[in-house]
């Protein structure tokens, strides 16, 4: 597997040296010495001046096509700012979806979007979207996948008017990293959404023989004389907490204290920064929302949501890790596995043109119950170092380690993203790890997870190969695998058909096989999938799937064939949802034994008005014993969330959610105030509620609701940026 691994890398790293990227003649932007004012009217005299692209086509969902309206991007800036302002023309300007939403909210509306390759590498992107009210969402995408958990100070504006919408933007320069060079070269992909029709449009267009390859085809745009700052921000935050909860039938504090922290972020140059930060406020706006948590093999996946391991995560995406939907490698670097931080340093950016480094060290708290075994504190130092290729390819090496009283855990390795041709691009990993633990009989345990996968993107037909060799003794203590004692093979073929019909917008036909060896138990089992899916008018996308499956559990082999349907979509301005039910068969692990059960989830969300949302979610799961058709246990968690948006920066939420299985009900409420990221107020109070009650010795089962725990907290915090 080794050799294997090796040999393919290297042929593939030659012809990636070979592959020219496509070459653009740059554009050239207006600078100005005064600045536009950013209110979403563009009634500036530099954007009289200032050039302007346009001729968006389609590439979701085909490519080519054009509106029936217009989009224009005009770009200017000035020493410190880069400015963006969009026209988006719509003959139905009452038909725009728009709301006043929080941050990171506007998935659903109508919007537009720079994707910005600050340093022209085709490695990293910053990704800037405002809808037609100018909320904001902002991204980060490196190494094919996007992370939604980014926060960056940046403006915009935006109005609705008879013609359609504009949008303005202004980037300040030390909100990102970017070249030393001079001129500066940056090159961007510039977006627009319409959600009644489902359809993406882009300039530059996409060339549909290279599918969502997306790097080799951006925009280059050069400017002359802007600063490049040695960036200091300092982050002081200050909070209060208060936690009470019953017990023995009396209510008791477990927690009432204020705290506070700093982070410093200091920009050594304008393409390296380092952070770091003391006794750091970790608390969570909102709480996970809740998944059934019963019947597992693997622990859940909850996504990271705090800023400090937020910023430059993408840095740590390794090589086809996720390749498949049957890939036990979901991450190397999980940093929700850092619980409780004292400190934390960071050190990220560029060293020349090609080169890339991440260095992360956290000391984590270790749980009182532990300490006698582990110590006071778990270290986390993680290096990541990547080398860029022609085109968006790289090789990388990666290396992580926790650190305890009698316990170690180390892992180190290669990885790479190699771009094959126009549309291919091939994906390895070669990880090795070393662990020892005495408290939990681990005694240097050495492991390995290789990978490599090659997968292909056109407008007619995607196709993927995929090869992982997971030992049984590979253990990541920073990452999160799902599974160890594998080896896996999975090919998949989906082609595409775009009829010539009002209704049907697409139709892909998807085929999916995936062989999996359980090295522990020497067995095979195998996953098989057909299936369809198809966009409907503008708006609805439905798809179903057929599947024969297998699974090694205990040593035995159970049947977990199933079948899948799910429907998304909106309903004009104000409604839009998505429901899945999966009817299948499925392991009861506890025992173990063959069960058939039923899954669903479903989400309705409705805007009364633009300044109202209203959310509903609902998640079941049944299962039962196939041999004598008893129920073996049914889980509901039903979750209801209501937000109300003054303006863009205030906003007021309530959320509940009720779980049957447990028989509780948790009730969250905020009120939170949010000027730049950074410069916030927040204050929030929650119950738990349970069907219990104290009967002078215990509690027992009741069927009124009894109030447990309560919290309350309130945070302030103010970014200084010199």
């Amino acid at each position: 597997m080794k050799k294997y691994l090796i040999g393919f890398s290297v042929l593939f790293m030659l012809v990636s040296h070979i592959t020219d990227a496509q070459t653009r003649t740059p554009l050239l932007p207006e600078k100005t010495s005064v600045p536009p004012v950013i209110d979403g009217i563009l009634n500036d005299e530099i954007w009289k001046i200032a050039p302007e692209i346009s001729g968006f086509r389609s590439f979701i969902p085909d490519f080519g096509k054009e509106l029936p309206y217009n989009t224009i991007v005009k770009i200017a800036y000035d020493d410190e700012n880069v400015y963006f302002a969009f026209k988006c023309y719509d003959n139905e300007p009452d038909k725009i979806r728009i709301s006043m939403d929080a941050r990171d909210k506007i998935v659903r509306d109508d919007w537009v979007c720079i994707n910005l390759d600050s340093f022209n590498d085709q490695q990293t992107l910053y990704c800037f979207y405002a809808n037609a009210n100018g909320i904001q969402m902002d991204t980060r995408f490196a190494a094919g996948k996007e992370d939604l958990g980014m926060d960056f100070v940046w403006f915009s504006a935006g109005k609705v008017d008879s013609d359609g919408y504009t949008v303005e933007i202004k980037l300040p320069l030390k909100s990102i990293r970017f070249s030393n060079k001079e001129p500066l070269t940056m090159s961007a992909f510039f977006e627009r959404y319409v959600s009644r029709l489902s359809t993406h449009v882009s300039f530059p267009e996409l060339d549909p023989a290279r599918g969502f390859a997306f790097f080799g085809q951006m925009q280059p745009m050069q400017f002359e004389g802007v600063k490049h700052y040695k960036l200091l921000e300092i982050l002081p935050a200050a909070t209060y907490s208060y936690k009470s909860e019953e017990s023995a039938g009396k209510r008791i504090t477990t927690e009432n204290k204020p705290d506070a922290g700093i982070t410093v972020k200091y920009g050594i140059t304008s393409q390296m920064v380092l952070d770091a930060t003391l006794n750091p406020d970790f608390s969570q706006v909102e709480a996970d929302a809740g998944q059934i948590g019963v019947n597992l093999r693997h622990q859940l996946f909850y996504a990271e949501k705090r800023p400090f391991f937020q910023e430059g995560n993408e840095n740590f995406q390794v090589g086809s890790s996720g390749s498949s939907l049957l890939d036990p490698v979901v991450s190397m670097v999980h940093t929700r596995n850092i619980v409780n931080p004292l400190v934390g340093v960071k050190l990220s950016g560029k060293i020349g043109v090609k080169n890339s480094v991440s260095l992360l060290y956290s000391a984590d708290r270790v749980p009182g119950s532990e300490t006698s075994m582990y110590g006071d504190y778990a270290h986390f130092p993680v290096f990541r170092y990547k080398r860029s290729l022609k085109d968006d390819g790289f090789l990388g090496l990666v290396a992580t380690s926790v650190l305890k009283d009698n316990s170690f855990n180390y892992v180190y390795g290669a990885d790479g993203n190699l771009r094959v041709n126009k549309s291919s691009l091939l994906e390895f990993h070669s990880l090795f790890s070393n662990t020892n633990d005495t408290a939990s009989g681990i005694n240097n345990k050495s492991g390995h997870a290789l990978g490599i996968s090659y997968h292909s993107e056109q407008r007619n037909i995607d196709y993927s190969i995929t090869a992982k060799d997971i030992s049984e003794n590979f253990i990541s203590q920073t990452g999160f695998i799902q599974r160890t004692g594998v080896t896996l093979f999975t090919g998949s073929l989906t082609p595409k058909f775009y009829p010539e019909s009002k209704l049907f917008k697409r139709f892909d036909f998807g085929i999916f096989s995936g062989q999996l060896r359980d090295n522990i138990y020497d067995k095979w089992e195998t996953y098989n999938s057909l299936s369809f899916a198809s966009w409907l008018g503008g708006s609805i996308r439905a798809s179903l799937k057929l599947n024969y499956s297998t699974e090694i559990f205990a040593n035995e082999k159970f049947n977990t064939s199933g079948m899948q349907f799910l429907i998304t979509g909106t309903l004009g301005t104000k409604i839009n949802g998505s429901i899945i039910y999966s009817r299948r068969d499925a392991i009861y692990y506890s025992e173990p034994l063959q069960g058939y059960g039923n899954v669903f989830s479903g989400e309705l969300r409705y805007l009364p008005f633009e300044k109202l949302h209203t959310q509903v979610n609902v998640t079941y799961q049944d299962l039962y014993n196939e041999s004598d058709n008893n129920k073996l246990f049914d889980y509901l968690i039903a979750r209801g969330r209501v937000t109300y948006q003054l303006n863009k920066y205030l906003f007021f939420r309530g959320i509940i959610e009720y779980d049957n299985f447990r028989e509780s009900l948790k009730t969250d409420f905020l009120a939170s105030f949010t000027y730049i990221p950074g410069t916030v107020f927040h204050i929030g109070y929650g119950n738990l509620y349970e069907s219990k009650k104290w009967n002078g010795t215990e509690y027992y089962d009741s069927d009124r609701i009894r109030e447990m725990k309560r919290g309350f907290f309130v945070k302030l915090s103010y970014l200084f940026r010199l």
